[in-house]
């Protein structure tokens, strides 16, 4: 396996980099040795030698190589071995090792200067930002509602961290309306096609998945397709609004596009999330609710945030590189330069026409029905390069569950299945747990609750100051902030 890489690891392995890979691999295997430190045990010391030799012979065995250096990882960290030590990083960069071992779905470490605000605090705020922007008090608190949910769940990019950028900004620039009617444009007893009319989706959303389950609990089944409407949150919001009336739910909306096709580099779809809602036994439901690209766009702005760089492979741009710079990232994404890479990554070596084959399906959904617009028309700007407005669609589908078993079997038999999975074998190498769908969202509500809130990072706490500034009234109610 060729040691070629476009950003080499840093300083100390560029000055003994050589473009010949197997003398630039043999070279790095000395250096593995001249990076020990003296207080090091002799096991350590011989586990740095094995992983020079493994190194030099980069690009013969491939395969057996690459499985020989990811055990020689492990037993280096379970070792004690630093997880920032160069054996570490030379095997996440070319043998896809991990960086130590995985914690599964928790938290980042707040950033410093971040403030725990608390959630009733939080959502007063947003409401009052929503009305202050022009939104009736009921959809302001619907919309409210939706967003606060994002941040209980631990889903941070969906949060108070959309209020300025994604809603009030573009409120602002005129290309989002604060508050427009819903019409409902065609319906039968078990479907309809509604109308957002440009008005926020985090309060058409709602309307629509409400919709489909009054169908569902009167008919069995409730499909509602959605035209004209913006932004609506987080899809798992939708799918939990189901189970909470003993139903199965579906929703998925597409978006401007990001993901490029399999051998592609243009960003042709949108993250076009694909969520789904079984009611359970236990305390939550299983929600699983994915963008169909290894990330979507809220998380690269969240990395910029925390000042961290974008994991390689989820970033590729129209040279066909795998991008990791984050803020450039950024950049090239509003420029059509960048584009986020479908589940399964780049190619079809590891499936990548997988994600992007369901991407292509909730966007047929997000627009067969509804006549909608995508690709290019969905870009956020005109041909002069200013903002212009997204007219997205969504879909939302409910299943009561009652229309064909008893409730209460329904929920057993889930939970049942559920706790098998998570009574499994678990992985040496992992956390020693396993999650089903809904239990990390769950558990980082536990954890929000007892710890009394979120913790809101220095650049949300700015924008909630310039909120205060820019917002009619909102002086008046916040002369000082609780953080201040």
């Amino acid at each position: 396996m060729p040691l070629v890489t476009s950003k080499p690891l840093g300083s100390e392995v560029s000055r003994v980099w050589c473009a010949d890979p197997t003398l630039g691999a043999r070279r790095i295997g000395r250096y593995l040795l001249m990076k020990r430190k003296h207080e090091e045990s002799a096991y350590l010391l011989t586990l740095r030698r094995r992983a020079g030799e493994l190194v030099a012979r980069a690009g013969l065995e491939n395969g057996e190589v690459k499985l020989a250096y990811k055990k020689l990882v492990a037993e280096f960290l379970h070792a004690g071995g630093p997880a920032d030590d160069l054996i570490v990083k030379i095997g996440a960069q070319f043998f896809g090792c991990p960086l130590g071992k995985s914690r599964g779905p928790v938290g980042d470490s707040p950033l410093p200067g971040s403030k725990l605000l608390d959630f009733d605090y939080l959502e007063k705020f947003m409401v009052d930002c929503f009305m202050a922007s022009g939104c009736p008090e009921k959809e302001s608190k619907i919309s409210a509602n939706v967003l606060i949910e994002a941040d209980k769940r631990g889903i941070d990019s969906h949060g108070i961290g959309r209020l300025k950028s994604i809603y009030l900004d573009r409120i602002k620039n005129g290309i989002l309306k604060p508050y427009a009617p819903i019409d409902i444009i065609k319906e039968t007893e078990t479907t309809a096609l509604v109308d957002g009319n440009m008005g926020m989706g985090l309060y058409v959303g709602p309307f629509c998945m409400d919709l489909a389950i009054a169908k569902a609990k009167k008919f069995g089944l409730g499909f509602v397709a959605c035209r004209n409407s913006t932004h609506y949150g987080i899809a798992g919001y939708y799918a939990t609004m189901a189970t909470q009336k003993g139903c199965i739910g579906f929703s998925g909306t597409n978006a401007r596009p990001s993901i490029a096709p399999t051998f592609g580099v243009e960003p042709c779809l949108g993250t076009n999330p694909l969520c789904f809602g079984f009611p359970s036994d236990e305390p939550f439901p299983f929600v699983i609710d994915c963008a169909t690209s290894i990330c979507q766009r809220g998380k690269i702005e969240k990395y910029a945030r925390f000042g961290k760089s974008t994991p390689k492979g989820m970033v590729i741009d129209s040279n066909g590189e795998e991008r990791t710079d984050t803020e450039g990232i950024l950049k090239g994404m509003v420029k059509g330069e960048c584009a986020l890479c479908p589940v399964g990554g780049v190619g079809d070596e590891l499936g990548g026409y997988k994600g992007y084959g369901w991407a292509a399906v909730v966007e047929l959904l997000s627009i067969a029905f509804q006549d909608g617009d995508f690709g290019a028309a969905l870009s956020g700007v005109d041909a002069k390069g200013k903002p212009a407005p997204m007219s997205l669609g969504h879909f939302f589908f409910a299943i009561n569950v009652e229309a064909l078993c008893d409730l209460q079997v329904f929920k057993k038999k889930s939970g049942d299945f559920l706790r098998y999975l998570r009574s499994s074998a678990k992985d040496p190498n992992g956390p020693g747990r396993i999650w089903t769908a809904g239990e990390p969202e769950h558990d980082f509500r536990k954890q929000r609750a007892a710890e009394g809130g979120v913790m809101v990072p220095p650049a949300l706490l700015k924008d909630m100051q310039n909120l205060r500034e820019g917002l009619p009234g909102l002086r008046d109610k916040y002369l000082k902030f609780c953080f201040e």
